[in-house]
C-alpha cells in the first residue's frame, strides 16, 4: 500500500471509531425510555416480547463496526476502539455528575428534579453498561477472530453472526442483571427483558450481515486487499 492509501485508511478508521463511540455514549444516556415494537403480540414472563429500552437501538451499530474493523484492520485496532469507547463513557459520566451537581436557577426550563430523574441514574447505568459491554465486546472480538482463523478468512457470515450472538447474550444478561441489582428496573421484568433484548439483538445482527459484506467488499476493492488480509496503518 502507498502512503496515500494508508492515510485514507487511517481517516476511515477514525470515522468508524467516532461512530462507534457516539453510539456507545448515546445508548448510555437514553436507556431509561422503553418502547414496544409490534411485529407480533407475544408475552413472555409478564413482558411483551419486544418491550425493550431505546438504549438497545445504537448497540448493534457498535458490534457491526467492531466486526468490520476486526476484519479489515485486525484485532489490535478493534480492541483500541473498545477501550476508547469505555474512556468516552467514563468522561461522559463526569460531565453528567458535574451538570447534576450544579443547582438550576428558578426560571430554568429544566429543573433539578427533572434533570436528576432523566440523567440521575446514568452513573449506575453507565457503570453497569460499561462493565457488561467491555466484557461482551472483548468476547466478540476474540470469538470473531477464532472463527476467522478456523475459516481462513472465508464464510464471513459465520464469524459475524456467531460472535455477535454469543457476545450480545453476555452483554444483555449482564446489563439486565446489574440494572435489577441497582433497583433501576424491577426483578419481575428480568426474564422478559433478557429474552426480548437478546432476540431483538439476534435479529438485528442477522439483518446487518449484508451491510458487513458490503463494507468488507468496498474496503477490499478500494485497497486491493486479498481474503483474510488485514491493513497495517501508519
Amino acid at each position: 500500500m502507498t502512503i496515500k492509501d494508508k492515510l485514507a485508511a487511517q481517516k476511515i478508521y477514525l470515522f468508524l471509531a467516532a461512530l462507534f463511540i457516539t453510539s456507545l455514549v448515546v445508548s448510555n444516556l437514553i436507556f431509561q425510555k422503553f418502547f414496544y415494537w409490534y411485529p407480533i403480540d407475544i408475552e413472555i414472563f409478564g413482558s411483551k416480547l419486544f418491550e425493550i429500552s431505546v438504549g438497545i437501538l445504537p448497540y448493534p451499530i457498535t458490534f457491526l463496526i467492531t466486526d468490520l474493523i476486526s476484519e479489515i484492520y485486525g484485532k489490535k485496532r478493534a480492541n483500541q476502539v473498545v477501550i476508547a469507547g469505555i474512556f468516552a463513557s467514563v468522561f461522559s459520566l463526569l460531565i453528567i455528575w458535574v451538570a447534576d451537581s450544579v443547582p438550576a436557577i428558578p426560571n430554568s426550563p429544566i429543573q433539578d428534579s427533572l434533570f436528576t430523574n432523566v440523567f440521575g441514574n446514568s452513573v449506575l447505568a453507565v457503570f453497569a453498561s460499561m462493565s457488561a459491554y467491555l466484557f461482551a465486546q472483548f468476547i466478540d472480538i476474540q470469538v470473531y477472530h477464532f472463527w476467522k482463523k478456523q475459516t481462513k478468512g472465508k464464510h464471513l457470515w459465520i464469524r459475524n453472526n456467531f460472535s455477535t450472538w454469543f457476545s450480545q447474550f453476555i452483554d444483555t444478561l449482564s446489563i439486565i442483571f446489574l440494572l435489577c441489582s441497582f433497583e433501576i428496573i424491577p426483578w419481575e421484568s428480568f426474564k422478559g427483558l433478557l429474552i426480548s433484548g437478546f432476540i431483538f439483538k439476534v435479529l438485528v445482527a442477522f439483518l446487518d450481515t449484508p451491510f458487513l459484506y458490503l463494507g468488507v467488499y468496498l474496503f477490499r476493492k478500494r485497497f486491493n486487499l486479498k481474503i483474510n488480509e488485514e491493513m497495517n496503518l501508519i
